[in-house]
């Protein structure tokens, strides 16, 4: 009788033990690697509007290149200063979990890439999936510094929605034919308004709508047979929240600032500068024999002056190929056009931005704090500070405008002020008395008050590691009422309520959705209204937040969060990369 050759069940064990180990070691391999980027910062020539002029790119690239990445994928940018003006780069709605360093924000969280030297940003992408955006943090580099951060699920994940036939990323800017930086160094010496860009841009192009620029068109080609199409859109404008449609064609909304929502159906959307939305697009079933424009133009809810002009692409369909004997001439096709909101219509923001609410689901939960540990209530606007003298300045009645929180306009350091915290030297960079409350209660959306004075500081609000925070941002009429997009560095919030007029402390929070509202990086701050949100502090350094409109941002609309450290090792900011620019 033959030996039986059967293993042992320990071997058995012993060998699936083995197996099991190898194969789960290479799913770690496969579902976390490292991305490295190497990013030259140069001047380069681009003609738009029949102009040409030097900017700054990135790799010679306007916009910049893509970074695309897993969740999960460490991601390695090597920067090199190559031209005159200092520069830092943000990536854009990134949690930086433990890599504040990387974060950007010009002498918030680093000192600026002079130019000659290079910085490298390191960091993983946690928990995240769908798009963001990098951009220039300092000065208005951004107008030309921006570009993609595609983000895909791990391997083996798919989208919680209809997995589409092809993706396309629309990131939406402005062309200035003019120097963003002498334009905005020129409003604050002034005190006034900057002026405003020539024309709006999808992926740098500003479409037909503008002299000299029919070439200068982007254009999608689709294929007929209902077809899902993703687009991923990015709005990169330094100054204006954009109307966005497609003509004849419904945009299902999936994700917002890369959390995927609850799929609904829109004509049209609107999308603050520092917010991305992924729709989903499908295609007439067979060739329409038409062509169709996809239109942008802006929400203007202030005072003053903007750039009153509209931007288009081309969504075109591939030709069937049955009939090759017909030809057919898309200049010869009739062209549709969409109807976009009224340039100041707030009811259509506000109907919008309301009907975004998170999955809430077991594999996509909505982790929304349920208690609050301490509770902010910060007042936002535009006011103003006094004429230098022997000066004369444009704001109104001869004044300088400013941007506030809690009536003070933050001056940035000329240190970092994440640098600063970490070695304990805050003295003469910041103060950590930044108020919870403003300090002179007023009725915020009535009658705007006499004295629109306020006052200047760089103050830090401090939070110990782990705090639930509360924020309501309440919209002034200082000097007029707008809305104000809001970013959070370092952190999502979830928007657990909104309204317009005064914010109510005892009527308005028990109206709050704390089971599946928005999680977001930026948000609108609604023009005469409020805002609340939530978020955990779970992420200790030096966090920015700010207006997401540069030119608010310039006039000191922002402020800093330092969250503390936790007492275990990975809840504490690690100390400084060695390369870390010096100011």
């Amino acid at each position: 009788m033959c030996a039986s050759h059967l293993p042992s069940p320990a071997s058995t064990s012993s060998l699936l033990l083995t197996l099991s180990t190898f194969w789960f070691s290479a799913l770690l391999v496969q579902a976390s690697i490292t991305r490295h980027y190497k990013f030259d910062i140069r001047l380069q020539n681009v003609t738009r509007l029949c102009q040409t002029k030097s900017i700054a790119t990135v790799n010679g690239q306007f916009p910049g290149p893509r970074i695309v990445a897993r969740e999960g994928d460490r991601v390695v940018v090597k920067v090199i200063n190559h031209v005159q003006h200092n520069v830092t780069l943000h990536w854009h709605g990134i949690r930086q979990l433990q890599s504040g360093w990387a974060d950007g924000p010009a002498y918030v969280t680093q000192c600026p890439i002079q130019t000659g030297q290079a910085y490298v940003y390191n960091f993983t992408i946690s928990g995240q999936t769908g798009t963001l955006f990098w951009h220039a943090h300092i000065s208005w580099l951004r107008a030309t510094l921006y570009g993609p951060i595609i983000i895909l699920p791990k391997p083996n994940a798919s989208y919680p929605f209809p997995k589409p036939y092809k993706e396309v990323t629309m990131i939406f800017g402005e062309w200035w034919n003019a120097d963003p930086e002498a334009v905005i160094t020129q409003a604050l010496q002034t005190g006034g308004g900057p002026n405003v860009s020539d024309a709006y841009t999808i992926n740098g192009l500003p479409g037909p709508f503008y002299n000299c620029s029919a070439r200068d068109t982007f254009k999608l080609k689709v294929k007929p047979g209902g077809k899902i199409y993703l687009l991923r859109l990015i709005n990169a404008a330094l100054n204006d929240e954009l109307f966005f449609s497609i003509a004849n064609h419904s945009l299902t909304v999936v994700e917002a600032d890369a959390v995927y929502v609850k799929p609904f159906d829109t004509d049209n959307l609107v999308i603050t500068p520092g917010q991305t939305t992924n729709v989903l697009v499908k295609t007439k079933p067979h060739f329409p024999s038409a062509t169709f424009l996809m239109a942008a133009r802006p929400y203007f809810s202030g005072l003053g002056t903007f750039d009153n002009s509209t931007t288009a692409g081309i969504l075109e369909y591939q030709k069937p190929s049955y009939n090759s004997s017909v030809s057919i001439n898309n200049k010869q096709l009739p062209l549709f056009q969409p109807t976009l909101p009224a340039i100041t219509d707030t009811s259509v923001v506000s109907n919008f931005t309301n009907r975004f609410r998170s999955l809430a689901t077991a594999q996509f939960p909505a982790n929304v704090p349920q208690s609050v540990d301490k509770r902010f209530f910060f007042t936002v606007g535009i006011g103003s500070i006094p004429c230098p003298q022997n000066q004369t300045c444009q704001g109104p009645n001869g004044i300088k405008l400013a941007g506030y929180v809690n009536n003070i306009s933050f001056v940035l350091p000329t240190t970092a002020i994440l640098e600063a915290h970490f070695l304990g030297q805050s003295k003469g960079v910041y103060t950590t008395d930044f108020p919870t409350n403003p300090p002179f209660p007023f009725n915020y959306t009535g009658t705007p008050p006499n004295n629109t004075m306020v006052t200047t500081g760089t103050k830090a609000a401090v939070l110990p590691f782990n705090t639930s925070v509360e924020l309501v941002m309440q919209g002034t009429s200082t000097l007029g009422t707008e809305n104000h997009p809001l970013h959070l560095h370092g952190f999502n919030f979830f928007v657990v309520g909104q309204g317009f007029g005064n914010f109510d402390p005892n009527k308005d929070p028990p109206n709050f959705n704390l089971v599946d509202p928005i999680e977001r990086n930026t948000v609108g701050v609604p023009a005469g209204g409020w805002i609340a949100i939530r978020f955990l502090a779970d992420n200790p350094g030096a966090w920015f937040m700010h207006c997401h409109f540069e030119a608010h941002t310039s006039w000191g609309l922002r402020m800093v969060w330092i969250v503390l450290d936790g007492k275990l090792p990975n809840k504490k900011l690690p100390p400084p990369p060695s390369d870390l620019p010096k100011c």
